[in-house]
């Protein structure tokens, strides 16, 4: 039987990562991995969907060419290549992250890994199974989507984000089930493709953890691009009839039907607990019980990513990876990680920290400001003028909790709020720093100076 310092179940961003910064640090490490490297994030999540949203955006582009006096009389795409080229991207990654494993000396089994409390795993394979030893363990099985037990939906095709990236014919109506990030996503691919969208989602808005500033926003642009949101609707059953589906909700005690002839499932992801039946490990709901080292209640054994809950993002997952590593090598995590959030929608959203709501319910005294984009001279000038700029800070001190951004390209703009954050900035230290003009992030600025009530185009 081998021995390792380390073994990680899972190549997925908390694995991969957490494999390469421990034998960068000297452990000998194994990597077992049941379906391909890169896990959910690069081969099903992540990169297959904002490389099709880059597709959606050159077509939107197009379509508004004319606004930049531009004129295209003629364009076709072609999903069977869009396709394609989404496969030759998660190839091209796939291939790196396999380039590093051996770069690092990281053995890597191919099969899916089975863990007991003595820390022994048994890899399985289509072939048999081999048995390793290893000193410390870091759980990073990933998630599935979910698929609830909606009456009908047995008898229906549907599909879910492991398989819409890989659809062969683009459908002229979709439902989608469930207005969080990952069905928003889809929503704006689907749309710019001449889809009929209609989503269905069961609270009363979508992005329901999210700021309702963005939310409200971001549904109102999405009924100006023609697609419809059904909230605080409850679906009671689906239909199958002569290649169509007919999908029944309730609203209010009212009931509607939609036919359609493309259902995409999209409610949100479960843990995988394939390969963990035999630990004894403490959860905490579904989700396996972690402390802030990502340690579990059996030591040695750690859990990170989608497997503890939380912030069910690839960052955050990555983020937890390290800290096991790092408590493996003596190290304890001084604070907890402060995580950016980004919805990459048309447009795009990105948050950091707390909610207005969330900040106002843990008792802070708070102070909000919001600035339109709708001014801005970059944004003006590309004619990207849709979105704010929100600051939510402590009301005395102006430390900041909480940023909202709503816009073309802030999911690349928000990890400077996020330093801030983390570095305990004040809003009087947004407001005194420099920003380059003209960019759109000069409304973060602008956000701050008004939450100063020292607004130069804002009061």
């Amino acid at each position: 039987m081998k021995t390792f310092d380390l073994a990680i179940i899972g190549g997925g961003p908390g694995g991969y990562v957490a494999a390469i910064r421990a034998a960068k640090e000297g452990l000998n490490v194994a990597l077992v991995e049941g379906r391909d490297l890169g896990g959910t994030c690069l081969n099903r999540g992540c990169i297959p969907s904002k490389t099709l949203l880059k597709h959606a955006e050159v077509i939107e582009e197009i379509k508004d060419s004319r606004t930049y006096g531009i004129t295209v009389n003629d364009f076709s795409y072609s999903i069977e290549e869009m396709v394609n080229r989404k496969n030759k991207v998660v190839n091209q990654l796939k291939n790196g992250i396999k380039g590093l494993m051996k770069q690092n000396k990281i053995t890597v089994f191919e099969g899916y890994g089975y863990v007991d409390d003595s820390k022994t795993v048994t890899v399985k394979t289509g072939n048999g199974s081999e048995k390793l030893q290893a000193n410390n363990v870091i759980l990073a099985n990933g998630s599935k989507p979910f698929v609830p037990p909606l009456p009908g939906l047995d008898t229906v095709d549907y599909y879910t984000s492991d398989t819409i990236f890989d659809i062969s014919e683009v459908p002229s109506h979709m439902v989608i089930v469930g207005g969080g990030v990952i069905g928003l996503e889809i929503a704006c691919i689907f749309n710019s493709l001449d889809t009929k969208v209609e989503i269905v989602e069961m609270a009363d808005r979508i992005l329901p953890n999210e700021d309702p500033d963005a939310a409200d926003y971001l549904a109102k642009e999405f009924a100006n691009n023609g697609i419809t949101i059904h909230t605080g609707s409850k679906i009671t059953s689906f239909i199958s009839d002569n290649g169509k589906t007919t999908v029944k909700m309730e609203k209010n005690g009212e009931t509607k039907s939609i036919q359609t002839n493309s259902v995409l499932i999209s409610v949100g992801r479960t843990p995988n607990l394939t390969g963990t039946e035999e630990l004894s490990v403490d959860f905490d709901g579904k989700f396996v019980k972690a402390n802030q080292d990502m340690k579990t209640s059996i030591d040695g054994i750690y859990a990170v990513g989608d497997l503890v809950g939380g912030f069910l993002l690839a960052h955050a997952a990555t983020d937890e990876g390290i800290k096991a590593v790092n408590h493996i090598l003596g190290k304890s995590a001084k604070k907890e990680s402060i995580i950016p959030r980004c919805v990459y929608t048309f447009p795009e959203i990105a948050s950091v920290g707390l909610t207005e709501n969330q900040a106002k319910e843990a008792g802070y005294r708070v102070k909000a400001k919001k600035v339109d984009i709708a001014a801005n001279g970059k944004a003006i000038a590309a004619g990207e003028t849709s979105g704010f700029m929100k600051i939510i800070a402590e009301e005395k001190y102006g430390e900041i909790l909480g940023v909202v951004m709503v816009g073309a390209h802030v999911t690349e703009m928000i990890s400077q709020a996020t330093s801030y954050m983390h570095l305990e900035g004040t809003v009087d230290e947004i407001e005194s720093m420099v920003f380059p003009h003209p960019t759109i992030s000069e409304s973060l600025f602008e956000a701050g100076s008004a939450w100063l009530e020292k607004g130069i185009h804002f009061n």
